[in-house]
C-alpha cells in the first residue's frame, strides 16, 4: 500500500503500465506539453476503450493550482480503484459500457514538481513572466470574464491573454474536438464545498438544479463513506467573483461543471486526512460519470412548465408539461429544504401523468420539488427541470411570523477586535468561531417581537442561518457550532465583547452542529423543542429575543484558524433579505371558550315528541326513541374571523339501566327540517360526534363529553356563517332487540341539562384581494417594480417574488425580493437583461396571500449592468487590524 504522496513521473509510469495491463479498458495520450517539457496526459477509461469518444462523458481535472494535491491522488486512486472493481461491480460495469472517463489527473506538472521539491505554498504554473516573477494562474487564463492584470506576482495573476498558457491551450483543444463531455469536474482544495458554474447573472439558470441535484447526489456519496458533508455554494453574482476559470469555459460549451473543493488543507496529514478525502470522493465521481449519460443527446428532453396548480395545509398538485411517449414516465422528489439530493428516500411518485397530488404534508412547511422524465427501456433520464418551491398552508388555526434582525442589531464580537466590535454590527457577515488574528468570537441576533399577539402558543420555532463561506475552518473534525438564548434582561451592550461571551444562557439548542457536517452554502436550521419553545416564548413576552452565535474557543497546538462565516444579508457582500438569518414561529393563540344551552330540547318516539325533556333508548315496543337538539351559535364572533378549535357536548344522564346488554348511545350532526319521528329516522346524517357511550360506562359515571373531529368542527362554522342552528340527534344502537330501556337525560331548564361547549380562536379565514396596476419600469439600471395596495384595513404588507422560469404561484416559488408596507421596491440582485416572471401578494396578519398579480419583463434594448470589485470582507477586516497595529510616531505618544 502506497503511503506517501505521488510524484508527476509516478504518476505517468503508474498509468502507462496500468494500460499496459488493460488496454480494452483504459488508453493513455499527451494533449499538450508544459512550459518545462513535461508532457500533460490525458488517461480515458471507458469498456470497449476504441470506442470511448462515440459515448458521454465525464472529464475530470486536477491539479490546476500546484499546492493542491488532491487531483493528482484521487485521480490515481480512482483508476486503481476501476481496475481493481469493474469485472465484479455490475453497476460500475455498466457505467463503463455507457460512458467514458477522460482524466488529466494534473493540469499543471510544473507547477506541482515546483510545490513537491521547492515550495510547497506555489499555486501558479513556471511560466518566465519576464521580470523576475514565475508563473500564471491557470485557473485565471481561460476566457470566460478573463481580467487582464499587471500584477505578475500576484497569485491570482491570469497571464497576458486568455489561453495564453500550454497547459489551458492543451485542454481547451481537447474539449472542443470531444462535444461528448457532458459532465466537468474540476477538483481542488480547501473547503469541503462544490462550487457549480455559473454565468454571472444571479439569475437562476435553465441548468440550475442540475448542478445543484448533481453536487447534492455527489456529496450524499462522500457522507456515507465519511459521515462529512459538503456544502454547495454558487456565490452571488456579478460582484467580486472569480475570472478566468476553467469551470465557467466549460459550462460556456453546455458542459455541466463544477470545482470540488476537498479537505480543510492543501497538503494534509496523507494516512489520515488526505486518505479520507480520497476514499470518499471515489464513489462520488463515478456518480457523475453514471450520470453523463442523462445530459447527453441520448436522454430524453427535460420536462417544462413544471409548477404548483394548487397548495392546501396537508397536499399540493403539481402540473408540467412534456413529451407523451409510450415508454417515457417521469420521477418527483420532495425534500424540505434546497439542494438536497434526489434519490430513492425522497423519491415521492412514479407516474405517467402530467399531474400529481402530494398528500400527507405538513402544515406552514417548506417543500422543495424536482422532476424529471426516464425512458424506461434504454434506462435513460432528462435532465431536471427548474426546482419547484412552495410552501403548505398553515393549518385552520395556525398563524406565522418570520422576524428578521434589524441592521444594528446583526453582528459579531471578537475578543481581539475590541476596537472595532461596534463596526461589526450590519457589516456582511457573521465570523463565528476562533482564530489567532480575531481571538474567540461570537454572532449576535436580535429579534423584536413587539407586534404579536401577548397570547401566542407556540408550535414550532426554527433558527435559518446561512454558512456563506468555511474555508477558515481549517481543521478536520474538529468543533461545533450552536446556538443559545440569552436573558435579554443582562445584556445593555451587544457589541459588548464581555457581556456576550460571559452571558449565561437560559438554553442551548440541542442541535449543535459538527464542522463537518456545517455545510456552506446550504441552509442550516435549528428547530426548538418544546421545552426551548416555552423559554422563547417568555422572551418574546418582553420583546426581543437575543441569539448568541458559538463555535469553538480554542485552538490546537499549531493551527490558525475555525472560523465559519455566516451571511447576514445586508452589506456589500450581503445577498439582501433572501439571505438575512431568520427566526420562524408557527404558533396559535389561547382560545376563548362559550358554553351554549339548547334553543331546543326534544323526546322524539313514535308515540309523540315531547319537548323541553331528553331521553333516548327503546320503548316497551321495541321502537328507538331519539333525543334532538338544537342550539344557536349566534353567540360567536363574526364568521369570517371564528376559527373553532375545541367543541363538544356534554351529557348527564338521571338514570342506570338495569341490563348488562350492550346497549350505546351515540350523537349525530344531523340536517333536520321537521322534528318528527318519520323525519328523525329518514334524517340526512352528517356525522357521528366523538364516540359512543355504552350503558356500562353510564353505570360508572353519569357524566361524558362527545367531543367534535375536525369535520365536525367545520360544519360548525358554516352553521355559524350560514345563520343556521346545530341540530343534534341522540340515538341508541343494541346488537340485538331491547324494550324497556330508556335513559333519561336531564330536562331542559335543569342545570345539569346539556351543554354545547365550544373554544375558539379570531383569526382571518379569507385572503385580501390581490393587489392591481402591478407594472416595471428600469431605473438606474434596476428593475422597479410598483403596485396598488389592495385597501383594507386588516392589510400587512405585500411580498414580491421573482422566477425566471414561470409566473410564481406561491410567494415562495423564487426569490423573495421584497415583503412589507411600501407600494414599489427594486430587483437589486438580478440582470435587468434578462427576461422573468415577478408576482406580487398581499397579505394579513395571519398571513393569508392573495392571489397573485404577474407579469412577465423583458426589455428590447441593452441595459448596463455596473459590477463592483470591492476587496472581501476578511480583505477589509485584515488592513484595517494591519492600520491599528501601526505604531504612533514617537512625538505623538509623548504628547499623549
Amino acid at each position: 500500500m502506497k503511503q506517501q504522496y505521488i510524484s508527476y513521473q509516478q504518476t505517468i509510469d503508474y498509468l502507462k503500465q496500468a494500460m499496459g495491463e488493460n488496454p480494452h479498458l483504459m488508453r493513455l495520450q499527451t494533449i499538450g506539453e508544459t512550459w518545462e517539457g513535461r508532457p500533460i496526459i490525458m488517461v480515458t477509461m471507458s469498456l470497449d476503450v476504441a470506442y470511448a469518444d462515440e459515448k458521454p462523458a465525464l472529464l475530470y481535472t486536477g491539479t490546476i493550482h500546484a499546492r493542491e494535491w488532491i487531483g493528482i491522488e484521487l485521480a490515481i486512486s480512482l483508476v486503481r480503484y476501476v481496475i481493481d472493481n469493474y469485472k465484479v461491480n455490475p453497476q460500475l460495469l455498466d457505467t463503463l459500457s455507457r460512458n467514458t472517463l477522460y482524466m488529466v489527473p494534473c493540469l499543471n506538472p510544473d507547477g506541482f514538481e515546483y510545490s513537491r521539491n521547492h515550495f510547497s505554498f506555489w499555486r501558479k504554473n513556471r511560466r518566465d513572466n519576464g521580470d523576475g516573477t514565475f508563473g500564471v494562474d491557470l485557473n485565471r487564463n481561460f476566457d470566460v470574464r478573463f481580467k487582464a492584470s499587471n500584477d505578475t506576482s500576484a497569485n491570482t495573476y491570469g497571464g497576458p491573454a486568455p489561453f495564453s498558457e500550454p497547459e489551458t491551450r492543451a485542454i481547451k483543444g481537447f474539449v472542443e474536438r470531444h462535444p461528448n463531455i457532458t459532465i466537468a469536474l474540476d477538483y481542488h482544495s480547501q473547503g469541503n464545498v462544490f462550487f457549480p458554474a455559473h454565468k454571472f447573472n444571479h439569475e437562476a439558470e435553465i441548468e440550475g438544479t442540475d448542478l445543484n441535484v448533481l453536487c447534492a447526489n455527489m456529496a450524499r456519496e462522500i457522507e456515507r463513506v465519511t459521515g462529512r458533508r459538503y456544502g454547495i455554494h454558487r456565490g452571488k453574482p456579478p460582484t467580486n467573483l472569480i475570472h478566468g476559470s476553467g469551470r465557467e469555459y466549460y459550462y460556456s460549451k453546455g458542459i455541466i461543471g463544477t470545482v470540488v473543493e476537498v479537505g480543510t488543507r492543501n497538503i494534509p496529514d496523507y494516512l489520515v486526512n488526505m486518505s479520507q478525502s480520497v476514499d470518499e470522493n471515489i464513489p462520488a465521481v463515478l456518480y457523475a460519470l453514471k450520470s453523463a449519460i442523462h445530459y447527453s443527446k441520448h436522454a430524453p428532453k427535460r420536462v417544462a412548465n413544471f409548477t404548483v396548480e394548487s397548495i392546501g395545509a396537508n397536499e399540493v398538485t403539481l402540473s408540467w408539461d412534456a413529451e407523451t411517449e409510450p415508454d417515457l414516465y417521469f420521477e418527483i422528489h420532495r425534500s424540505e429544504r434546497g439542494k438536497s439530493p434526489c434519490v430513492d428516500e425522497n423519491l415521492v411518485a412514479i407516474t405517467r401523468s402530467q399531474q400529481y397530488t402530494d398528500v400527507q404534508l405538513k402544515s406552514g412547511q417548506r417543500y422543495f420539488y424536482n422532476i424529471r422524465a426516464v425512458d424506461r427501456v434504454r434506462k435513460v433520464k432528462s435532465p431536471w427541470a427548474p426546482e419547484l418551491q412552495l410552501k403548505t398552508l398553515l393549518g385552520h388555526d395556525e398563524f406565522s411570523h418570520t422576524a428578521y434582525p434589524l441592521k444594528a442589531q446583526l453582528g459579531y464580537v471578537g475578543e481581539k477586535t475590541l476596537k472595532r466590535n461596534a463596526e461589526h454590527f450590519g457589516h456582511n457577515s457573521l465570523f463565528v468561531g476562533v482564530s489567532r488574528a480575531k481571538g474567540c468570537c461570537y454572532g449576535v441576533m436580535v429579534f423584536q417581537f413587539g407586534s404579536l399577539p401577548v397570547d401566542v402558543l407556540l408550535r414550532k420555532a426554527s433558527l435559518a442561518l446561512y454558512p456563506m463561506n468555511r474555508v477558515n475552518a481549517k481543521i478536520e473534525r474538529f468543533g461545533e457550532w450552536s446556538i443559545s438564548i440569552l436573558d435579554e434582561a443582562d445584556i445593555t451592550d451587544l457589541t459588548n465583547y464581555e457581556q456576550i461571551a460571559n452571558a449565561v444562557p437560559l438554553q442551548t439548542l440541542g442541535n449543535a452542529i459538527e464542522s463537518d457536517r456545517l455545510t456552506q452554502g446550504i441552509w442550516s436550521s435549528w428547530n426548538f423543542t418544546e421545552v426551548e419553545r416555552r423559554i422563547l416564548a417568555q422572551q418574546i413576552v418582553g420583546g426581543r429575543v437575543i441569539l448568541r452565535v458559538e463555535g469553538p474557543s480554542q485552538l490546537p497546538q499549531g493551527h490558525d484558524s475555525q472560523m465559519m462565516q455566516f451571511d447576514i444579508g445586508y452589506g456589500r457582500f450581503g445577498g439582501g433579505i433572501h439571505y438575512r438569518p431568520s427566526l420562524q414561529l408557527i404558533f396559535t393563540k389561547q382560545p376563548q371558550s362559550m358554553t351554549f344551552l339548547p334553543v331546543a330540547m326534544n323526546t322524539i318516539a313514535r308515540a309523540g315528541v315531547k319537548p323541553e325533556q331528553l331521553a333516548s333508548g327503546f320503548d316497551n315496543q321495541g321502537d328507538k326513541v331519539y333525543g334532538g337538539l338544537a342550539f344557536s351559535l349566534a353567540g360567536l364572533p363574526e364568521p369570517d374571523k371564528t376559527v373553532i378549535t375545541t367543541a363538544y357536548v356534554q351529557l348527564s344522564a338521571k338514570n342506570k339501566l338495569a341490563t348488562n346488554k350492550d346497549i350505546r348511545f351515540t350523537i349525530e350532526l344531523a340536517e333536520l327540517e321537521d322534528v318528527d319521528y318519520q323525519s328523525v329516522r329518514t334524517r340526512e346524517q352528517i356525522e357521528f360526534i366523538g364516540y359512543e357511550v355504552s350503558n356500562s360506562q353510564l353505570k360508572e359515571k353519569s357524566q361524558h363529553h362527545f367531543v367534535f373531529d375536525s369535520y365536525c368542527r367545520n360544519q360548525l362554522e358554516q352553521c355559524h356563517a350560514d345563520g343556521k342552528d346545530v341540530f343534534l340527534v341522540l340515538r341508541p344502537t343494541t346488537p340485538s332487540q331491547e324494550k324497556n330501556a330508556l335513559i333519561d337525560w336531564y330536562a331542559q331548564g335543569s342545570d345539569k341539562q346539556a351543554k354545547l361547549v365550544i373554544e375558539f380562536i379570531e383569526r382571518r379565514k379569507q385572503a385580501l384581494p390581490q393587489p392591481t396596476d402591478f407594472r416595471a419600469e428600469i431605473e438606474g439600471n434596476k428593475v422597479k417594480l410598483s403596485w396598488t395596495p389592495p385597501t383594507d384595513d386588516n392589510l400587512v404588507g405585500c411580498y414580491v417574488v421573482r422566477n425566471r422560469f414561470h409566473p410564481p404561484r406561491s410567494p415562495f416559488d423564487g426569490v423573495k425580493l421584497y415583503g412589507g408596507k411600501d407600494n414599489y421596491t427594486y430587483d437589486s440582485f438580478g440582470n435587468a437583461n434578462i427576461a422573468k416572471y415577478y408576482s406580487v401578494f398581499s397579505y394579513d396578519d395571519v398571513p393569508n396571500y392573495s392571489q397573485p398579480a404577474s407579469m412577465m419583463f423583458s426589455v428590447d434594448e441593452v441595459i448596463h449592468i455596473d459590477e463592483d470589485v470591492i476587496e472581501t470582507q476578511e480583505e477589509e477586516e485584515e488592513r484595517l487590524q494591519r492600520e491599528d497595529e501601526i505604531p504612533e510616531p514617537a512625538n505623538q505618544q509623548q504628547s499623549e
